[in-house]
């Protein structure tokens, strides 16, 4: 198969391309990023495909991810997670394309006190979400089948800027710090999440079949708070940084967070045979190849 995976400096499009290249691969990978094809212009779409055709798989990794700063830039975040992936799907029927998109947990509004399946209620509190989300009905209205949209949350690596990253600076200048403790879900290592999308890649039934547009959750298992998860990370890097709850009322911002968007993936379990490592388990493995990385950096100094 010919596959295309847009959003290539991005943390999960960096992360699909470790792994094609550090795995067999018996696919033609082609990754885009926004030098090749920019999302937020129209032209760029048009050209990139007009002058690049016959993709079997569109993996469509890119998106407008600054929630606050999309509340002052609407137009930019719908022109990115919505009206870019409408053009994708139009472009992937003509082309006979199959369409992976990824999605995110704050197309819900929080409220629920069990973990969100595929079909509970959305109900986006911010523009982030509310673009994201229009991305998807875009989607499943233009596709009804051969598209699979996959719903992610708190996704951090070695690439890009992500909370994990973020308080292993903070723990180099900081002895103390506070972390919001009242809202709820699950982190993602983009490295694991790319496994599942290679691995959906390689199922027989994907490659072979016309199947029906389905939504899927992923995320590490799990539930855990943003103070939990810094808790555990400096507990894991030995670090002397004391981390004190606060509430999101104490920590204002100018998008509103979901209180909860804890996902279930029972779904993407069963019908894809994958395994989903516990969060714990995927940080311990994260921050090992952050050092190594670190270590090797500097070694080639």
């Amino acid at each position: 198969m010919r596959i295309l995976v847009t959003g290539k400096g991005g943390q999960l499009g960096r992360s699909i391309q470790d792994l094609v290249v550090s795995t067999e691969q018996n696919d033609d990978f082609i990754f885009t990023g926004r030098k090749e094809l920019d999302l937020s212009n129209e032209n760029s779409i048009d050209r990139y495909f007009r002058a690049n055709d016959g993709f079997d798989v569109v993996v469509n990794c890119a998106a407008y991810t600054a929630v606050d700063k999309a509340e002052g830039e609407q137009e930019l975040a719908d022109q990115i997670n919505h009206l870019a992936v409408k053009k994708m799907a139009e472009i992937a029927i003509k082309q006979k394309a199959k369409l992976i998109h990824i999605s995110t947990d704050y197309v819900f509004d929080g409220e629920s006190d069990e973990p969100y399946t595929e079909v509970s209620k959305v109900n986006p509190i911010n523009s982030y979400g509310k673009t994201k989300l229009a991305g998807e009905f875009a989607i499943r209205e233009l596709m009804p089948i051969n598209a699979i949209i996959i719903r992610t949350s708190w996704v951090y690596s070695e690439y890009g800027n992500n909370f994990v990253k973020t308080m292993l600076e903070l723990d180099k200048e900081k002895s103390e710090i506070n972390v919001v403790a009242d809202q709820i879900g699950s982190p993602t290592y983009a490295a694991d999440l790319a496994r599942v999308v290679l691995a959906i890649l390689n199922k027989k039934n994907y490659r072979c079949k016309k199947n029906k547009t389905e939504v899927y959750h992923y995320s590490n298992k799990g539930r855990v708070s943003w103070y939990d998860f810094a808790k555990e990370i400096f507990r894991l890097k030995e670090s002397k940084c004391l981390v004190h709850p606060m509430s999101t009322t104490q920590y204002p911002t100018i998008a509103r967070r979901p209180k909860n968007t804890l996902m279930s993936a029972d779904k993407i379990i069963k019908e894809f045979d994958v395994d989903i490592e516990s969060w714990r388990s995927s940080l311990r493995r994260f921050l090992c190849n952050y050092s190594m990385d670190s270590v090797e950096r500097s070694d080639k100094l």
